[in-house]
């Protein structure tokens, strides 16, 4: 699966839903999320695989899910130590179903209100379009060999779907084809079209007074230009002359260049890409900007100067440098924090390493070390691996690699199994 960070409006990926205790009520706390389950319930043939389904969805066994237009997709962990892949797919609705539900959507205020603030009203489901599905219409598809309907695996992800629901029904539109922001932006336009229409049914509401249009008709004001369009790419600063007793030239050029690249990004995209950013993070920030894996005598200096205004020796900023270029913000998170994951993707880290030929790594919090102590795994809060290595049995670890989903991807390059 996608990285959660390329997903789009179409595309939608949700990490495991933490472990859920059977001695709770019911496994869907809405009535839309209720009525997903009964689709799932009634249409089964195997009241048995409902049950186990059930049991793996409460045990966290079903992975992070990714959404798309009349699919669910995710990595169900069964009985043997690879996880089985599991669709679960559902018709989307064609365009004069999208339009009887974009009509009445807008008809009532209070729907578009519902719908931001996660709730889907009844009277919006019981417009004449098949938002829920019925008994049959969920379509599952496993990788394991049983030919149940659904088998297991699927009938797990079906009731771990139903928790998304539950949170957000956009989930649900998702699936029947329409994404959160096209909607919204539809359901403005059409809202706005419907209250004109309604205030030009009712006319104008006499007010005394002399009327704009004939004070302001024999002066309009000229129309405003265009605004000119951004620029394509920020421009290189001048070139800074040394001078004595003034400013680095080398400094000044490269604080020159990131506030060209702040200043273009914030134009184009309304955000600044670094302001929530710690001191520390935007001294490794700049740094890591610098093309090149080692330290020349430009860079020497800058690493230098930032070191030392923050507080930390240019070894430290060195190897902060390698875990920002590996993972960014996320990548340095992973260096400098160690946490405790909760049960699901690291608890089954080690049988798929071990699936791989690979030895017994050790566990120690959000971490798993080779057992001849060179190589490292370490998991972040998005859900990717980050590879480290150290010289053998010295605690000097060094970021590695690409960051993955899958531990046994994030090793790839490291060396051959053998060697780890």
């Amino acid at each position: 699966m996608a990285a959660p960070d390329r997903d789009g409006e179409l595309r939608r990926t949700f990490p495991a839903l933490p472990y859920r205790s059977s001695a709770e009520d019911g496994f869907a706390a809405t009535w839309w999320g209720t009525a997903w389950v009964t689709a799932l319930e009634e249409g089964a043939l195997d009241a048995a695989r409902l049950a186990r389904g059930r049991g793996y969805a409460e045990r966290g066994k079903v992975d992070a899910i990714t959404v798309t237009p009349g699919l669910l997709l995710a990595y169900v962990q069964g009985s043997r130590p690879r996880p089985y892949r599991v669709q679960v797919r559902l018709r989307t609705l064609d365009d004069t179903d999208w339009e009887r539900f974009l009509n009445a959507a807008v008809e009532r205020p209070g729907h578009i209100a519902a719908l931001l603030d996660k709730e889907l009203p009844h009277s919006l489901a019981d417009c004449g379009v098949p938002l829920l599905p019925g008994p049959g219409d969920l379509a599952p598809r496993c990788s394991c060999p049983d030919s149940g309907h659904p088998c297991k695996h699927a009938a797990a992800l079906c009731y771990q779907a139903a928790r998304l629901l539950d949170a957000d029904p956009f989930v649900l539109l998702l699936l029947r084809g329409r994404g959160e922001r096209t909607l919204l932006d539809t359901l403005s336009r059409r809202n706005a079209a419907h209250a004109a229409r309604a205030a030009r049914d009712r006319g104008p509401t006499p007010l005394p007074g002399v009327r704009a249009a004939e004070t302001l008709a024999a002066r309009t004001p000229p129309q405003l230009p265009a605004p000119l369009p951004p620029p394509p790419h920020p421009e290189q600063p001048p070139a800074y002359p040394a001078a004595p007793g003034g400013p680095d030239p080398f400094a000044l050029d490269q604080l020159a260049t990131d506030a060209a690249a702040r200043a273009h990004a914030l134009l184009t995209t309304g955000r600044d890409p670094v302001g929530g950013l710690t001191l520390w993070q935007d001294a490794v920030r700049l740094a890591a900007a610098r093309p090149g894996s080692g330290l020349t005598a430009g860079t020497r200096a800058l690493y230098a100067s930032l070191a030392e205004a923050t507080g930390r020796d240019t070894a430290e900023l060195a190897r902060a440098v390698a875990a920002w270029r590996q993972g960014g913000r996320d990548g340095l998170d992973v260096l400098e924090q160690a946490w405790d994951p909760p049960a699901g993707r690291f608890d089954r880290a080690r049988p798929l390493l071990l699936a791989a030929d690979l030895p017994a790594f050790r566990p120690w919090r959000n971490r798993l070390t080779h057992p001849q102590g060179h190589v490292q795994l370490r998991l972040g809060r998005t859900g990717l691996w980050y590879a480290y290595e150290s010289e053998p049995d010295r605690d000097d670890w060094w970021p590695r690699g690409t960051p993955d989903l899958d531990p046994v991807g994030a090793l790839t390059g490291l060396g051959a199994s053998g060697d780890l």
